[in-house]
């Protein structure tokens, strides 16, 4: 089984369950899911992801509320989103862990990819943003190389060399600081530089790889070969407007993904009914249309 983990809060439930239900179409592996808590997830709700995962989640809940004390948090994202900074210290049973984001649909093997990869001498294995120019600066500011600035939704850890480096402190002590943007993000990116092995953009396709746009960039980065790759397989990472609140890129992959939700999934939330009707009109004729309209719009924004 991979271990892995997982920070939601039960008004994030169904983008949660969203992501787990193509996580396990994209694998054959199952997975031991550490879902780090602020709040008690009702039971109900814990319930209905076992039987979404029909045998091949197990679940743990660990409540986290308070754990991060002394530390700057951006009050745009919730205190869980930096949890993964403790993880060498909250699972001391594990050598590895995958930790993904919930705002994700996954669509490559995870279970090889954990399997398969040599972390030997790395804290990390990451994917690296393709920076746009405006992005370039603040990642420098960081004091970070903005070709090896990488996101942090999707990581594979290794949660045994960052013990033996008190990795987990180090991080703690740099996201005491206000000024980060991305606090969690930037902290990990400035405590780990040198110690991160990195993926292929398959893994975490965020938002900029997918407009043609920053085409340009991304061909920097990783050059023109994997442009259609990722555009066809990567895994989605909506690091912009969420699908479930407005039109952005790759909105169809994530409603035809929870859509397969059960019923009972669903009934846990309620879509915001303008969003929804778009849904329904993007699976019509007119949907290639309107990812062609906001293709030109970005292009031109």
């Amino acid at each position: 089984m991979t271990p892995l983990a997982i920070a939601f809060t039960p008004n994030y439930f169904v983008p949660a369950a969203t992501m787990l239900r193509s996580l396990l179409n994209a694998s054959t592996d199952s997975f031991e899911v550490v879902c780090l808590v602020t709040e008690p997830i009702p039971e109900r709700m814990q319930e209905k992801l076992t039987r979404l995962g029909a045998g091949r989640f197990s679940f743990r809940y660990l409540p986290l509320k308070g754990r991060l004390k002394g530390i700057y948090t951006d009050p745009r994202y919730t205190e869980a989103a930096s949890f993964r900074l403790l993880l060498p210290e909250l699972l001391p049973e594990y050598d590895r862990i995958v930790y993904i984001d919930c705002d994700i649909i996954v669509r490559q093997d995870i279970g090889r990819l954990y399997t398969e990869t040599d972390l030997t001498g790395n804290w990390l294995g990451v994917v690296f943003e393709a920076p746009i120019e405006k992005q370039a600066e603040r990642f420098r500011a960081l004091g970070c190389d903005p070709d090896r600035y990488f996101n942090s939704g999707f990581l594979l850890m290794n949660l045994a060399q960052m013990r033996k480096d008190h990795v987990s402190e180090k991080l703690l002590e740099a996201c005491r600081v206000p000024y980060l943007e991305f606090p969690d993000q930037d902290a990990l990116n400035q405590v780990c530089q040198g110690h991160v092995l990195p993926l292929s953009p398959l893994f975490n396709g965020i938002r900029t790889f997918f407009i043609p746009k920053y085409r340009p960039d991304f061909i920097r980065q990783y050059g023109a070969s994997l442009w259609s790759d990722v555009q066809r397989d990567a895994t989605i990472h909506y690091t912009g407007g969420k699908p479930w609140n407005l039109f952005t890129v790759k909105f169809g992959e994530w409603w035809k993904n929870y859509e397969s939700l059960p019923a009972e999934i669903k009934e846990e939330w309620v879509p915001d009914r303008k969003v929804y009707r778009l849904w329904r009109i993007y699976q019509t004729p007119f949907g290639r249309l309107l990812d062609g309209l906001r293709n030109l719009k970005q292009h031109f924004a």
